[in-house]
């Protein structure tokens, strides 16, 4: 491995990156240093970093990117099509290093025939980082719902959205919102029937699960 490698060469560099690595290998940060059991050929893969501590945030992060940048251009060489969800998404931008990976993964993603989707409660982070940002700005498709007024200011200013239209993400209800694609924006009405076996798989509400 990179590690052992380092190791046996003679510049000091060599070993004092090896030292910097040393953690993250064979100490209490190991967590990556070993062979995964799960089967990520499978043709629907989940990553969950939500009990990850925040010494190893980061490197999960830059992993799973990793991981997924791999599969995303294994599969445009053979002519497949990739489809990445990512929910909370604004912690990717939480990390300088993590951000900036994700930012220019995120390109490479779109010219790989990929298509990701950044989906995010907290749209204050995402507006507060320049990378994500510009990111924002470029997509050519945007779903918002209910957006607080501080966030709903940002949203107008970057996107270019008029008071008026912005109307339709104040004080929205559930199911309510506006779609931007390319330049043009759709208000919309989702009302989904909640007796249904299909809102029992969707709902994300706790108290619905039982729902029917």
């Amino acid at each position: 491995m990179l590690y052992e490698e380092l190791l046996k060469q003679p510049e000091p560099e060599a070993r004092r990156l090896a030292l910097k690595m040393e953690l993250f290998v064979s100490g209490s940060l190991n967590a990556f240093a070993h062979k995964t059991n799960v089967d990520v050929r499978n043709r629907i893969v989940d990553y969950n970093i939500m009990d990850l501590g925040a010494q190893l945030k980061t490197m999960g992060l830059l992993v799973i990117t990793d991981a997924m940048l791999n599969r995303v251009t294994d599969n445009w060489r053979r002519g497949k099509r990739t489809h990445i969800f990512l929910d909370e998404f604004h912690v990717v931008f939480e990390n300088e290093h993590s951000g900036q990976f994700f930012n220019s993964a995120w390109r490479r993603f779109r010219k790989r025939n990929a298509y990701p989707t950044g989906i995010t409660q907290n749209v204050e982070y995402l507006l507060d980082s320049v990378l994500a940002s510009t990111m924002l700005s470029n997509s050519e498709f945007i779903v918002m719902h209910n957006q607080a007024a501080s966030d709903r200011d940002k949203l107008a200013q970057l996107l270019n959205i008029s008071s008026e239209q912005m109307s339709y993400i104040t004080n929205a209800k559930e199911g309510e919102g506006l779609i931007r694609i390319g330049s043009a924006l759709v208000p919309f009405i989702n009302k989904f029937p909640k007796d249904t076996e299909l809102y029992k798989l969707m709902t994300t509400k706790p108290n619905e699960k039982s729902v029917g």
